[in-house]
Formats: C-alpha cells, sequence, structure tokens
C-alpha cells in the first residue's frame, strides 16, 4: 500500500507529474483540451521549486508514497476566503493522485491525514473548491462528509468559463 509523509524537495517533479497527469485525466471533457495539452511537467515543477522554496509558506504538502515513490499528494493550509459561521477553517487547496491509481482508497488516505492535520493546527472545519462539472471529484468530496454550501466562483480556461463550487465539512 501507501504512507503518508511530507513532501520535500526531492519530491517535486514526482508531484508535478500526478499533478500534471491528473489535471488531463480528471478534466477531460470538462476543461479545453488546448489548455490540458499545453501543460507541462517542466513548467510545473519550475513553479513548484519556486513556490516551495518560499519562506513563511502556510500551506502544507503531503506525499502518498508507493513502492516506487509518490504516487499521490495534497496541499491543504488556511482557508483563502471567508466562510460565515466558522472560525478557524483550514482549506484543502489541491488533491491529486495518479490516474491509473484513483479508485484504490489512496486519496481517501491523504484527505484523513490532511484532516487530521489541521485539527493538530486548531481548524474546525475544512473547505475545497471543485469544478460544478467534475462529478467524480464531488462524489468523492461528499463521501468524505463535505457538502456545497452554495457559494460558486468561475475561472477561464482559454477563454472558457468554468464554475467551481465551494464545499465545506466540519472536522
Amino acid at each position: 500500500m501507501v504512507h503518508v509523509r511530507e513532501m520535500d524537495g526531492a519530491d517535486i517533479e514526482a508531484v508535478s507529474t500526478i499533478r500534471v497527469r491528473g489535471w488531463q485525466a480528471a478534466y477531460a471533457g470538462i476543461v479545453p483540451r488546448t489548455y490540458l495539452d499545453a501543460m507541462s511537467v517542466e513548467d510545473d515543477a519550475g513553479r513548484r521549486r519556486q513556490w516551495f522554496s518560499q519562506r513563511g509558506r502556510e500551506s502544507k504538502d503531503l506525499v502518498a508514497v508507493g513502492d516506487r515513490g509518490p504516487v499521490g499528494w495534497i496541499c491543504f493550509g488556511p482557508c483563502r476566503g471567508r466562510l460565515p459561521g466558522a472560525r478557524r477553517v483550514g482549506e484543502v487547496y489541491a488533491l491529486y493522485v495518479s490516474p491509473e491509481l484513483i479508485g484504490r482508497g489512496i486519496g481517501r488516505i491523504l484527505l484523513s491525514e490532511a484532516h487530521a492535520r489541521m485539527q493538530d493546527q486548531g481548524f474546525e472545519a475544512s473547505a475545497l473548491w471543485v469544478l460544478r462539472d467534475n462529478e467524480r471529484a464531488r462524489r468523492f468530496y461528499e463521501r468524505a462528509g463535505y457538502q456545497a454550501d452554495g457559494t460558486t466562483q468561475d475561472d477561464v480556461y482559454d477563454e472558457i468559463t468554468l464554475s467551481e463550487l465551494r464545499y465545506r465539512r466540519v472536522l
């Protein structure tokens, strides 16, 4: 199976591969193909190296590691928006699993560990954003106790506007 640990600089290339391949698999038919085809592991890794080396960064990164290295990644930290009725809210910024391993419980393991660490940091609830048309991800988060709270935001990908839904749950 897998074990979860904190991400380190040596994991950047693997995490970028997981993220880019994850986008290309999960968002096929949702995000324009031109946008997905333009993604590259090299570009993502370059941005991730800069971001990962920032001092004072509040986000945390965990990787799920199998016998051949990282196979999943989650990033979380303080909520970037204000949620009514909650004092201390964390946010799952990103969660990706190698596409060929989806459905084997790796995402659930990463999410559970992120929830435990958010609780340890004093967060009372967790929020996340998911594309409205990403039914698979929505079902995954709903099974994990998240519920859409009615808040939406739009993102533009190659001149196509896609809506995201905010989900939240009590920790």
